[in-house]
């Protein structure tokens, strides 16, 4: 059974791009698992309670299939962690899926990981993105190679089903 770590923020992050890709890739299979900064119940923008299985600290590449950031105001808290950076280098080093959703793909900009490659990104983090040397799309989603960035929650359904595409 292939698994995937979801990472939310503590506040605020976006409601439907945490559930519609959890139920989706959960519906294909997919073990899911919740981590944040705090295993204390994290609230979304829309008001959505979320106690997270584990800490973000605690997250071992070896037992994931799939990293998956997820958007909204708060996850601004990641866009210059260093842990959060390091993760993502790692699971991108492992060939495993490394995705993003909103403006999550900043932290992945952030972290160096989109230099030269396709992405996109809510719009507020176009210029994040281009700082880090991505070429930004405005497309819905992008996949390439093992990173699949999206732009929002109208985004989040065709999000999760590209992740399961790649995830079979």
């Amino acid at each position: 059974m292939k698994r995937a770590v979801m990472v939310i923020a503590e506040r605020v992050f976006r409601d439907e791009e945490y559930q519609t890709p959890k139920a989706i890739l959960e519906a294909a299979g997919i073990r899911v698992t919740t981590a944040s900064t705090t295993t204390q119940t994290a609230v979304g923008k829309l008001g959505l309670e979320v106690k997270p299985d584990m800490l973000v600290a605690d997250i071992d590449a070896e037992d994931f299939d799939a990293l998956v950031f997820v958007g909204g105001g708060g996850a601004e808290q990641y866009f210059d962690d260093p842990q959060a950076h390091s993760l993502a280098k790692q699971f991108h080093e492992e060939h495993k899926l490394l995705a993003a959703i909103c403006i999550a793909p900043v932290i992945l900009a952030n972290a160096g990981l989109l230099q030269g490659q396709l992405a996109t990104v809510f719009p507020d983090g176009e210029e994040a993105l281009t700082a880090g040397g991505a070429q930004y799309t405005g497309r819905a989603v992008e996949a390439v190679g093992n990173i699949v960035t999206a732009n929002g929650p109208d985004a989040a359904e065709a999000f999760a089903r590209q992740l399961v595409e790649m995830l079979r």
